[in-house]
C-alpha cells in the first residue's frame, strides 16, 4: 500500500511539473522589434497643388515645412510643381522632413534633404540631372486592316505614339498619314531610345526611315551639315517642303473639298467652298503648313476664331473655326513651319468641330491639296558634303538591317531556350 501511494504521489508531482514547465520560446521571441522612425510616401502632384499643400498633406511640422520651402526658394521657384509629376517624401513619425524628391522634367529632379539631424530646419537643396543612356533600336511596322493607321501599326510593333509622330513630321511634305496610307504599306525605323536610371524615358533622334506607300519607296536619313540637322532622301534632297501636306497630323480627314459650288450645311444654299474641311476632334492641334508672319489671329465673324498667315512667294494660309490659339500667336509674330498655331473647334458658323483650311496665291484662293502635291523637293546636300552623306547613309542602312535582324531573332532564341528547359 505504501509503495502504491508513493508511486501515485510521484506521478502526480511529475504531471504538475510538466504542466507548469514553460513552453519552448517561439523562434525570434528573443529578437527586438524596431519600430521604423521614418515613413516614406510616393505619389503624384495633384492639380493646382503647391509645395506647402504637399507638406501639409503629409503632416510635416509647420516650422519644418516653412524652412524647407524657403530653402527650395533659393534654388528655384516652389511654383515649379506640375500636375501628375511624381514625388517621394521621407519624414519622421514626429513630422520632421528627411528627404523630398520631385521630378522637374525628363532631365532633372529636385532633391531636398536634411543635412544635420540635430538641426531639423536645415536643408540642402539641389537640382540634379538624371543619369541617362542611349540605345539604338529598330522596328518594322505593317499597315493592314487590323492596324490601318501609322499609330496603330507602330503600337503593334512595340513602339509608342511619339515615334509615330516623329516619323509623320519627317515625311510631312510627302505623305498625308490620314489619307495616303494603304493596306500593304510598311515602315522601317532606326531610332534612339533614351533610358533614365535604367527605365525607358522616351525617344531621341529618328536616325533613318524607309516607308513603302502605295508603290512608292520613300527614304529618310538624318544628316548634320553646317551644324544643323535635317532629313534627306536617298539622293540627298531635303525632305523639308515649302508646305506640309496637312495642317493636322493624324486626326485629319477631308470631309469637304475645294469647290466652286457646294450646298452649305448651315445656310442650305449653293455657294463656293474655296477651302478644304478637315474633320477632327475638338482640341486637335493645328500647325502652320509653312513659315511666315501672322497677319491676323482672332475672331472674324462666321469664320470664328481664325489665324491668317502670310508666306513667301505670294502665298497666304487661313485656319478657321479654332477653339483656341497657340501660345504667343498674334498679329505680327513670326511663325515657323510645324508650329502650333491653334486647336480645332467649332467657333463661328459651324455645325461641329472641324478645321476649315484655305490657301491663297497672289490674291486668289486655290485648292490646297493640288498645290501641296506640286511642291518641289527641298534643297540637296551641298556638294562638299555629298561623300560624307553617302557614307553615313550606307552606315545607317546597314545598322537598320542588322538591328531588325537581331530583333526578329529574339523570339526564336527565347523559344529555343524554353524548349531546352
Amino acid at each position: 500500500m505504501r509503495l502504491r501511494a508513493f508511486v501515485c504521489l510521484a506521478a502526480f508531482a511529475c504531471l504538475t511539473a510538466c504542466e507548469r514547465a514553460p513552453e519552448p520560446a517561439p523562434a525570434g521571441r528573443g529578437d527586438i522589434v524596431l519600430v521604423p522612425d521614418t515613413q516614406t510616401f510616393e505619389a503624384r502632384v495633384t492639380p493646382n497643388a503647391t509645395l506647402e499643400a504637399i507638406f501639409r498633406t503629409h503632416q510635416l511640422r509647420a516650422d519644418v515645412a516653412v524652412a524647407a520651402i524657403e530653402a527650395v526658394r533659393t534654388v528655384l521657384s516652389p511654383r515649379i510643381l506640375r500636375a501628375d509629376q511624381p514625388y517621394r517624401l521621407v519624414r519622421t513619425v514626429d513630422g520632421l522632413l528627411r528627404r523630398f524628391e520631385y521630378r522637374i522634367d525628363a532631365d532633372r529632379f529636385l532633391q531636398v534633404s536634411n543635412v544635420d539631424r540635430d538641426q531639423p530646419n536645415r536643408f540642402d537643396v539641389q537640382v540634379i540631372a538624371y543619369e541617362k543612356t542611349t540605345e539604338v533600336a529598330a522596328i518594322h511596322a505593317d499597315i493592314d486592316k487590323e492596324h490601318p493607321s501609322l499609330v496603330a501599326a507602330i503600337d503593334a510593333a512595340g513602339g509608342k505614339v511619339q515615334l509615330a509622330i516623329g516619323l509623320a513630321e519627317v515625311f510631312a511634305g510627302d505623305v498625308d498619314f490620314e489619307s495616303d496610307l494603304q493596306p500593304g504599306d510598311s515602315v522601317e525605323l532606326l531610332f534612339e531610345k533614351i533610358f533614365r536610371e535604367g527605365e525607358f524615358a522616351g525617344y531621341g533622334n529618328l536616325l533613318a526611315a524607309r516607308l513603302k506607300n502605295d508603290g512608292r519607296d520613300l527614304h529618310a536619313y538624318r544628316f548634320v551639315q553646317n551644324g544643323k540637322a535635317g532629313y534627306y532622301d536617298e539622293r540627298g534632297r531635303s525632305l523639308r517642303r515649302v508646305f506640309l501636306r496637312s495642317p493636322l497630323k493624324f486626326e485629319a480627314r477631308v470631309t469637304s473639298g475645294f469647290s466652286y459650288r457646294r450646298l452649305h450645311p448651315v445656310h442650305r444654299s449653293y455657294r463656293a467652298h474655296l477651302a478644304v474641311d478637315y474633320g477632327a476632334p475638338h482640341g486637335a492641334p493645328v500647325v502652320a503648313v509653312a513659315s511666315g508672319i501672322a497677319v491676323s489671329a482672332g475672331y472674324s465673324g462666321g469664320s470664328g476664331l481664325m489665324v491668317r498667315l502670310r508666306h513667301p512667294n505670294g502665298f497666304e494660309s487661313y485656319y478657321l473655326h479654332l477653339s483656341s490659339l497657340g501660345k504667343g500667336v498674334r498679329a505680327g509674330t513670326k511663325v515657323e513651319q510645324g508650329q502650333l498655331i491653334g486647336r480645332v473647334g467649332s467657333t463661328g458658323t459651324a455645325t461641329g468641330p472641324h478645321l476649315d483650311y484655305r490657301l491663297k496665291r497672289n490674291g486668289a484662293f486655290v485648292n490646297p491639296l493640288t498645290i501641296h502635291r506640286r511642291m518641289p523637293p527641298g534643297e540637296p546636300i551641298a556638294g562638299g558634303a555629298r561623300a560624307a552623306f553617302a557614307a553615313e547613309r550606307e552606315r545607317m542602312m546597314r545598322e537598320l538591317s542588322t538591328t531588325l535582324l537581331a530583333r526578329a531573332s529574339e523570339p526564336r532564341a527565347r523559344d529555343a531556350v524554353k524548349a531546352a528547359q
